[in-house]
């Protein structure tokens, strides 16, 4: 994470020496040069915007750093008002020109200090094309996936993409991420790890997002899940309301549980937000409440195995290319 700055103004990324291997998972001295974390945007050279959210206030930019061949993915998000930074807004640091005045009302530009000013970044580098497709904007689709769907189209393409979670496994072997943990249960088969996730800055509680990572390998997704898993699932939803309740003071009616299919990535978590936040993929075309997918399966215990899930898929995705090829989701039209 860095503040945004102008390419220019500070110092570019440049080739590092290789450092020592450490046992708490810093650094090692056979980790490349964009091992290292940024301290600035110098030497970035923006090659075009990928997509915006003028609602969310997020862009999502492609780009490269001066001197390197890796190609990279800047997500910038504006921040939200907090009370520790309201004081500052609203004072007379913060410079007003006016747009509109008409009786009582008026509407104008603000240019707060810099304590306020503050945005989110995140950047994926080096980002591989599938990160580009990913963050690009383009049509959207809707899939109705049956069981058969899943087992004939879906697993095979997961199959032979091998997407790559090595990032998870870090978190789960505490060799990244390790004090950000809220709450973690290590048994192997019931436990998991619970960490904010990336989308929340931990300043606001009604902004709350966490994740819960299962510590058990090879369960992919929603589809995976039995009644074998069913003390697992428990596990989460109550261990995971308690640590929420414990750390932030949120009580379990202010939280929406779910998981979501298609996953982001293919190893079994679970989003714990607040219903005051208006987290992306909670749509009913993708977010699955933990506690009806519970109720699913001690009902029937290979549920989702035979339930038809709709979810939606984007133009550029090789996913629905193989749908198209299945003849289960029509050809573009021209």
């Amino acid at each position: 994470m860095a503040e945004k700055r102008k390419a220019d103004d500070a110092e570019p990324i440049t080739a590092q020496e290789p450092k020592k291997a450490k046992s708490d998972g810093t650094t090692t001295q056979e980790d490349p040069h964009w091992a290292t974390p940024l301290s600035s945007f110098q030497g970035f050279e923006m090659i075009k915007i990928l997509n915006d959210h003028p609602k969310n206030k997020s862009v999502f930019v492609h780009g490269k750093f001066r001197g390197h061949e890796e190609e990279a993915v800047v997500i910038l998000e504006k921040t939200p008002f907090s009370e520790e930074t309201l004081p500052f807004a609203l004072s007379g640091e913060t410079k007003l020109k006016v747009g509109l005045k008409n009786d009582i009302y008026g509407n104008y530009h603000g240019t707060p200090p810099a304590q306020v000013n503050g945005i989110k970044v995140s950047v994926v580098y080096p980002a591989t094309p599938k990160h580009l497709v990913k963050y690009s904007q383009q049509q959207t689709y809707l899939v109705q996936e049956t069981g058969d769907d899943y087992r004939n189209i879906t697993l095979p393409f997961l199959q032979a993409e091998a997407f790559r979670i090595q990032w998870v496994y870090n978190i789960l072997e505490h060799k990244q991420e390790s004090e950000r943990i809220v709450f973690e249960d290590p048994d192997k088969e019931t436990g998991f790890i619970l960490l904010p996730d990336m989308k929340w800055d931990l300043k606001q509680v009604n902004d709350l997002y966490l994740i819960a990572i299962v510590h058990k390998h090879g369960i992919k997704s929603l589809r995976d899940l039995t009644a074998e898993h069913l003390p697992l699932l428990h596990n989460i939803l109550k261990k995971g309301q308690e640590a929420i309740q414990e750390k932030f003071s949120i009580p379990p009616c202010k939280l929406r549980i779910y998981l979501h299919y298609q996953p982001s990535y293919y190893h079994l978590h679970v989003h714990f937000t607040h219903l005051n936040f208006d987290a992306p993929g909670t749509g009913v075309e993708r977010a699955h409440l933990l506690s009806d997918v519970i109720e699913h399966l001690e009902i029937m215990p290979d549920y989702y195995s035979k339930k038809t899930l709709a979810f939606c898929l984007r133009e550029n995705d090789q996913l629905l290319a193989e749908f198209r090829k299945a003849g289960r989701v029509p050809q573009k039209s021209e």
